[in-house]
C-alpha cells in the first residue's frame, strides 16, 4: 500500500509539472455592428440571445475600439497588432486596388501556425484588392491552413451568395444565408479538416450586418411590430449573425472544447448610414458619429471575451482596449514570443479582461487615422482625453477638438480652450506619433485615392493595371 501511495504521489507531481495545453483561439468579427446593436449593450428591440448569454459567461468591454472607422484597416490591425497606417492598409480596399496586407507584415495566424496551431479563416477577407490572384497575398499566404472567403461583401447579397472562394477555388452558388454558411464552414473544419492533435486558431468574419443586407424570413418574423421594412431587415440581420454565433458556441460545447478556448467577439467599425432614413439602421448607442467617422460612434464597438477559469463570468471592464491589442494578447495567452523587429501598437489586454488591471500601460497611444472620414480624420486617446484633427494636420487649429471621454462620452463639449495646456501637450504627442507612423509604413496613402485605394487618375490607373498584369 505504501508503495502504491508513493507511486500515485509521484505521478501527481509529474502531471502537475507538465505544461497546460495551449488554449484554442476564436476571433469572431461582425461587420458594421454598432456599439448599441446588441441586447447586452442596451438595444431595446434587437434580439441577440446567443451573444447576450455569452456576455454572461465572460466579460463585456464597454470601451472596446476598432482599429479604424472602416473595414479593411480594422481587420489589418487585428491581425498585425499595428495601427493601419503603419501596416499599410490605410483605407477600405476596392476590388482591383493596389493596397493589400503585405507579406512583410507578421500576422497572428502565421505566428500561431509556426507555434504548432492549426489555422482557419471563414468569411469576409477584405485585405487585398486582387482577391484570389497571385499578384497579391491571399489568406493562405498569411498563415491560414484552410480558408473560405470573399474579397469584400457577400454577393449578390447575404442570400445564396456566389462569390466565395475556398483555398483558391471558387465555391460557386451556395444555398442559405452568409453568416450561417460561414459558421457551417468553420464547424466542418473543426469536425473534419483540422489536425485535432493541435490547438487551433479560427477566425470567423461574418458579412452581417453590412449592406447589401438580406435576412432569413424566420428572423424577420421575430419583428412583427416593425413597420419600417429596412429596419426589420437590419434587425433580423443582426439576429441572423447572432444565430450563427450560437451555432459555433454550441459546436464547442459538443466537442468539449469550450473550457480550453479563448473566444473574442467584436465589430470592425460603427454602424452604416444615418440610422434613420438611409440604409443602415444600426445603433451607435447614443455616441456621436457612425462608420467613416473618428468620433466615438465610428470606432467604439461591442467587445466580448470568454475564457472559462480565467475570465470572470458576467463581468464588465471599462478599460479602453483596441483591435491591435488582440495579437499581443493572444501571443501572451499561448506563450508565443512577440515579434521583436517592429513597433507594435497593441498591448496585452488580458489584465483588463480578467479584472486585474484598471489601466493598461501603452508605449504607443490609442491612435486612428482615416483619409475618407467626412468629419474628424485623425484622433488619439490618452487616458480619458481624446484629441481630433484633420488627417493632413494642415489646418489643425480650425479642425481640432479635445474631449474628456470620462465626463463626456458623447463628445458634446470641446475643451481645447478651457484645457489649453493639455491640448497643446496632446497636440505635440499626436504630431510626433503621426510622424513615426508615417515613417514606418508604405506611402500608398500619398499617391492613391482614399476611395478604396485605387489609382487617382486615368493615366495612373492604366499604369497600375499594366504593372499588375506583368506581375
Amino acid at each position: 500500500m505504501r508503495l502504491l501511495v508513493a507511486l500515485l504521489s509521484s505521478f501527481l507531481i509529474l502531471v502537475s509539472s507538465l505544461p497546460a495545453a495551449q488554449p484554442n483561439i476564436i476571433l469572431f468579427l461582425a461587420d458594421d455592428l454598432g456599439y448599441g446593436d446588441l441586447g447586452c449593450f442596451g438595444h431595446p428591440i434587437i434580439k441577440s440571445p446567443n451573444l447576450d448569454a455569452f456576455a454572461k459567461q465572460g466579460v463585456r468591454l464597454t470601451q472596446c475600439y476598432s482599429g479604424s472607422a472602416v473595414c479593411s484597416p480594422s481587420r489589418s490591425a487585428l491581425l498585425t497588432g499595428r495601427t493601419p497606417h503603419r501596416n499599410g492598409v490605410y483605407t477600405w480596399i476596392a476590388e482591383g486596388a493596389e493596397v493589400h496586407l503585405r507579406t512583410s507584415e507578421i500576422t497572428l495566424p502565421s505566428l500561431l501556425k509556426k507555434a504548432g496551431y492549426s489555422t482557419c479563416h471563414s468569411g469576409k477577407w477584405h485585405l487585398n484588392g486582387l482577391f484570389n490572384n497571385p499578384a497579391q497575398p491571399q489568406p493562405g499566404d498569411h498563415g491560414y491552413d484552410w480558408w473560405m472567403a470573399t474579397q469584400n461583401n457577400a454577393g449578390p447579397s447575404h442570400e445564396n451568395p456566389n462569390n466565395f472562394v475556398r483555398n483558391g477555388q471558387p465555391v460557386g452558388q451556395m444555398q442559405g444565408y452568409s453568416a450561417p454558411l460561414v459558421v457551417t464552414e468553420a464547424i466542418t473544419w473543426l469536425k473534419e479538416k483540422r489536425d485535432a492533435s493541435k490547438p487551433f486558431f479560427l477566425a470567423v468574419w461574418t458579412h452581417e450586418p453590412h449592406y447589401p443586407i438580406k435576412s432569413d424570413p424566420k428572423f424577420k418574423a421575430l419583428y412583427p411590430d416593425l413597420t419600417d421594412d429596412v429596419q426589420r431587415e437590419h434587425h433580423a440581420n443582426v439576429t441572423q449573425m447572432d444565430h450563427a454565433f450560437g451555432m459555433l458556441m454550441k459546436e464547442l460545447d459538443e466537442q468539449k472544447l469550450t473550457d480550453n478556448t479563448f473566444v473574442f467577439f467584436t465589430s470592425d467599425n460603427g454602424p452604416e448610414g444615418d440610422g434613420i432614413k438611409s440604409p443602415g439602421r444600426g445603433s451607435s448607442g447614443g455616441l456621436r458619429g457612425r462608420k467613416r467617422d473618428l468620433h466615438e460612434g465610428g470606432i467604439r464597438v461591442p467587445g466580448l471575451a470568454r475564457w472559462p477559469g480565467r475570465i470572470k463570468p458576467a463581468s464588465t471592464s471599462d478599460v479602453p482596449v483596441i483591435g491591435s491589442d488582440l495579437l499581443p494578447t493572444v501571443l501572451g495567452i499561448t506563450g508565443v514570443a512577440l515579434p521583436k523587429d517592429r513597433v507594435l501598437d497593441g498591448v496585452d489586454m488580458l489584465p483588463a479582461l480578467t479584472g486585474t488591471a484598471t489601466k493598461l500601460e501603452r508605449p504607443q497611444p490609442l491612435f486612428w487615422r482615416l483619409h475618407m472620414a467626412p468629419n474628424a480624420k485623425i484622433a488619439m486617446r490618452v487616458d480619458d482625453w481624446k484629441i481630433l484633427a484633420n488627417a493632413e494636420l494642415t489646418e489643425f487649429e480650425l479642425y481640432n477638438q479635445l474631449y474628456n471621454l470620462k465626463d463626456d462620452p458623447q463628445e458634446t463639449t470641446d475643451l481645447k480652450d478651457k484645457e489649453s495646456q493639455r491640448f497643446h501637450e496632446l497636440k505635440g504627442r499626436l504630431l510626433e506619433t503621426n510622424a513615426k507612423v508615417e515613417a514606418d509604413g508604405p506611402d500608398w496613402w500619398k499617391r492613391l485615392s482614399p476611395n478604396g485605394g485605387k489609382p487617382k487618375g486615368p493615366e495612373e490607373a492604366k499604369k497600375r493595371k499594366k504593372k499588375n498584369e506583368v506581375k
